[in-house]
């Protein structure tokens, strides 16, 4: 992959959720759409700012259990009716009722795998390099104590004037430039 060059956006520091929050909405409301909150925990009202709610892994966990049931019940018809039939006791080769639990087991398996997998590719895991690593005060506060706000540079209302004024009048600790 081709290392990118210039600003990958500008990331604003903040001590509290609350100031974290208040950024992020002003940042929707102004037109950024391009960005995204960096929090130690969830911050459900950070989600809400951002307006992120759509979350396809139900889809994806129920798309999973429909090819596991289908997939199990195909092999057993195929197993019990082409490819080993076997006569035991006069019952019919297409025995369907002794097909529910095996099937069932496989939703369950397919739509687990689904999920975890699902998941891990939604979210574009796993990610060894991000721009913000190169961002220190990134680095230190992340994970502890520091709520960020990272305005992406794709953004088309993006300027790296504007926008740094713009994020300094919430007064965060810290508004830096982060590269590619």
């Amino acid at each position: 992959m081709p290392r990118r060059e210039g600003i990958y956006g500008l990331l604003a520091e903040f001590n509290t959720p609350s100031e974290l929050v208040y950024a992020t909405e002003q940042a929707r409301a102004a037109g950024y759409r391009r960005m995204e909150c960096y929090t130690p925990y969830p911050v459900e009202e950070a989600a809400e700012a951002l307006e992120f709610h759509k979350n396809r892994v139900p889809l994806v966990c129920l798309l999973g259990g429909l090819m596991g049931v289908t997939t199990a019940f195909l092999m057993e018809t195929w197993i019990s009716v082409w490819a080993y039939p076997l006569n035991i006791a006069g019952r019919p080769l297409f025995s369907w009722p002794a097909f529910i639990i095996p099937a069932y087991e496989w939703t369950i398996l397919f739509s687990g795998l689904s999920a975890g997998f699902g998941m891990l590719a939604l979210n574009g895991l796993p990610q060894l390099y991000h721009p913000l690593f190169n961002a220190p005060n990134f680095r230190n506060g992340a994970t502890t104590d520091k709520f960020f706000l990272c305005l992406e540079s794709t953004d088309p209302k993006f300027s790296p004037t504007e926008t740094r004024s713009f994020l300094e009048q919430f007064h965060a600790v810290s508004v830096v430039e982060v590269d590619h």
